[in-house]
């Protein structure tokens, strides 16, 4: 035997484990470290203004539903309060529900009087104001249409009652009359 045998196989067998290491899957990459969840301020939204038209429109409904004399007490009730732009607004829903004469000039007043204001407490109630005062500007419009075509329709039917007598009163001068002669009959003196 070969003296340097047990060395070569040595060798060998080094080299076969070298080998094996060198076609062995390298290993595999670390996973990438987990990103860090994101962080989300909790920031409190900003408090929205308090609802000033939502009461109001609720309050108008309540009006509506409000006989003459029960509009009459609660707006003697606002008179007693003190003015701001909600009671003007509140005056003005009040008026515009009687039927008393004047009193949706009076409303429309106090609506624009809302409306046009510069008062901080008016800026969340000036749409409101400015819608309800044209529908009082509308409204006064229909009225004044509608008295005007009252008067029109006085004034036909008085024409019409004139004409009916007069009508009547030929229908009584016709009856009046000698009865005429047939056509092809001869007038006898």
């Amino acid at each position: 035997m070969n003296p340097k045998l047990p060395l070569i196989l040595t060798v060998l067998a080094c080299l076969s484990l070298a080998a094996c290491t060198l076609n062995s899957p390298l290993p595999a990459e670390p996973p990438p470290a987990p990103t860090p969840p994101p962080v989300i301020e909790l920031v409190a939204a900003p408090v929205p203004p308090p609802d000033e038209v939502g009461p109001l429109l609720s309050y108008h409904q309540s009006l509506r539903r409000m006989s003459q004399g029960e509009l009459v007490k609660e707006l003697s009730g606002l008179g007693l309060q003190r003015r701001s732009p909600r009671v003007a607004i509140q005056m003005g829903m009040a008026l515009m529900l009687t039927r008393g004469n004047g009193d949706l000039a009076k409303a429309q007043a106090l609506l624009d009087s809302v409306a046009t204001s510069a008062d901080v407490d008016a800026a969340p109630l000036r749409p409101l104001a400015q819608l309800l005062s044209s529908n009082c500007a509308e409204t006064r419009r229909l009225y004044d249409h509608a008295d005007k075509l009252a008067v029109q329709q006085k004034e036909n039917q008085r024409r019409i009652d004139q004409l009916s007598d007069m009508l009547e009163g030929l229908k009584t001068i016709e009856r009046t009359l000698p009865a005429r002669p047939a056509p092809g009959a001869q007038v006898t003196k």
